[in-house]
C-alpha cells in the first residue's frame, strides 16, 4: 500500500477513481447498518435469559429475611451487596446497589451536589457562580450530555495512552476552585480502549486540589469486560485515595448492563463509608428502595465473581470476531497509507478511529449516504465539538459479524476519498 501524501496528483486521481467505483457499489446495494450505539447484540443478551427463572413464587426472600417483593432494601439486598463489593473491590458497607442504570445514579449524584453540595461543609453548585468538570476526551458522550444539561462548563483534556494528560489535569484543579471533578472511564476507556496506568491513578489520588470538594467520577463501565484470556490490570482508585489521605475524593460506578441484560442490569455506586452513608441519607428522600427481586435474579444467576467472569467468556467469545472484523478490515483498506490510525483495545466496546484533521464529518456524513449510520462526528467530545474534526467512534458489538465486514469496508472507502481530497484541496 502506497503514503497516500507521496503520490502524484494523477496517482491520487486514479485512486480515487476506483474508489468511487466501489463506493456507488455501495449505493447500490440499498444497505441499512446501524453502528452508532454500543449495544449489546441479541446473541449477548440471550446469555442471560435463564436468569429470568432464578427467582419464582417461592424464592423471592433475601438471606437477611427481607421480602424483595416489598419495600424496603435502599441500598442493596445484603447478598448484592457481598457480590457487587467483590466486583468493585470495596467493602461491603462502601457500597449501594441500586436500579438498572449506573448513568442514572451518575445523574442523580450530580443533582445532589446541584440541590446540597457535596460535603455539609461546602455550598450546593447551583449556588456557586460557576461550576466546571474537567472531560477527559475523545470520552463517553453521555458523560458530557449531563453536564451540558445542567450548565456545567466543560473543560477538554486531552486523553493519552494511560489516561487523561496529568500535567494538565494537576495544573487546572490545584489552580481553579471552581474545578469540582472529573469524569473517567479507567477501563476499556470509551472510546480509546485503554487503560489508566498505576500512575495515572496515583496522581489522581494524591494531586493538590484548591476545591475542597473535588470528586473524580470513576465510571468503570467495563471493568470484566475483557475480549481475551488476559486481563488488563486497574489499580484500585479508592484503596489509592486512601493511602494519599484523601479517601472521600472518589465516586465510583458500575453496572451489570453488559454483563446480563442491557435494559434490566443492576447498577453499582461505591466510595468511601462516609460518602455512601451521605448519600444513602439523601436517597431516602427519592426512594423506598429498588428492584430487589432483580438484584436476587442477578445474584441466584452470576453467584460469585468465578461465575462473572466466566459469564463475560462467552461475551468475549461473541465480541471477539466483531473486533477482529473491525481491525483486519481497516488494516486492508488504510494501513500504510498515512491517512487513519485507530486503537486496538483489549476490552470494552469501541474502536476509535483518527483521521485527517478536518475530515470527520464529512466520512461520517458519506458513510450515512451510502447506509452505513455512525455517530455523529465530535459525540466524544464536551459539546459535540471535536476541535481537529478527525475523530471516529466505532461501536461493532450490535450487528452480525458479516455486516461489520461490510459497513468497515464501506468506511475505509469514504475516509480514503475525503482524505484525497483534503490532499489535493478540493
Amino acid at each position: 500500500m502506497s503514503d497516500f501524501r507521496n503520490l502524484s496528483p494523477q496517482e491520487l486521481q486514479q485512486t480515487k477513481s476506483q474508489l468511487l467505483e466501489r463506493y456507488c457499489d455501495f449505493q447500490a446495494r440499498n444497505i441499512t447498518l446501524d453502528m452508532t450505539r454500543g449495544k449489546p447484540c441479541p446473541e449477548q443478551l440471550d446469555l442471560a435469559m435463564d436468569m429470568l427463572d432464578c427467582v419464582n413464587d417461592i424464592d423471592y426472600i433475601a438471606e437477611d429475611g427481607l421480602d424483595c417483593r416489598n419495600y424496603g432494601g435502599l441500598d442493596g439486598i445484603p447478598e448484592a451487596k457481598a457480590l457487587f463489593s467483590q466486583y468493585m473491590e470495596v467493602d461491603e458497607d462502601e457500597i449501594i446497589i441500586g436500579g438498572n442504570s449506573s448513568l442514572n445514579m451518575m445523574h442523580d449524584t450530580f443533582m445532589r451536589a446541584m440541590v446540597n453540595g457535596v460535603t455539609d461543609e461546602t455550598a450546593p453548585w447551583m449556588k456557586m457562580p460557576n461550576v466546571k468538570f474537567l472531560c477527559p476526551s475523545p470520552g463517553y458522550d453521555r458523560h458530557f450530555l449531563i453536564c451540558e444539561y445542567l450548565g456545567i462548563e466543560m473543560i477538554t483534556v486531552e486523553m493519552k495512552n494511560d489516561g487523561p494528560d496529568m500535567d494538565r489535569v494537576e495544573k487546572l484543579v490545584a489552580d481553579d476552585e471552581s474545578i469540582k471533578g472529573i469524569w473517567c472511564v479507567p477501563k476499556y476507556s470509551n472510546p480509546t480502549g485503554i487503560v489508566y496506568s498505576d500512575e495515572v491513578v496515583d496522581r489522581l489520588a494524591r494531586m493538590a486540589v484548591k476545591a475542597k470538594d473535588f470528586r473524580i467520577f470513576w465510571d468503570n463501565a467495563y471493568a470484566v469486560h475483557h475480549l481475551g484470556d488476559q486481563a488488563a490490570k486497574l489499580k484500585n482508585i479508592l484503596a489509592a485515595c486512601k493511602q494519599a489521605g484523601n479517601p472521600d475524593r472518589v465516586l465510583m460506578w458500575g453496572s451489570t448492563s453488559k454483563i446480563t441484560l442491557a435494559g434490566a442490569g443492576v447498577a453499582i455506586m461505591a466510595g468511601s463509608k462516609k460518602n455512601m452513608e451521605r448519600a444513602k441519607k439523601q436517597m431516602a428522600f427519592q426512594t423506598i428502595g429498588p428492584d430487589k427481586l432483580n438484584q436476587l435474579r442477578h445474584v441466584r444467576y452470576l453467584r460469585t465473581m468465578a461465575g462473572i467472569k466466566d459469564h463475560m467468556k462467552k461475551h468475549a467469545a461473541i465480541l471477539k470476531p466483531k473486533f477482529d472484523a473491525v481491525q483486519a478490515t481497516l488494516a486492508c483498506e488504510l494501513q500504510d497509507k498515512n491517512i487513519a490510525d485507530w486503537s486496538k483495545p483489549e476490552g470494552g466496546y469501541f474502536v476509535s478511529l483518527n483521521i485527517m484533521e478536518g475530515c470527520a464529518s464529512a466520512v461520517v456524513q458519506m458513510a450515512a449516504e451510502a447506509g452505513v449510520k455512525l455517530t455523529p462526528a465530535g459525540s466524544p467530545f464536551p459539546y459535540k465539538k471535536d476541535p481537529l474534526d478527525r475523530n471516529i467512534r466505532i461501536a461493532p458489538s450490535f450487528p452480525p459479524l458479516e455486516d461489520i465486514r461490510q459497513a468497515m469496508e464501506l468506511i475505509g472507502i469514504c475516509i480514503q476519498l475525503v482524505s484525497i481530497d483534503k490532499i489535493l484541496g478540493a
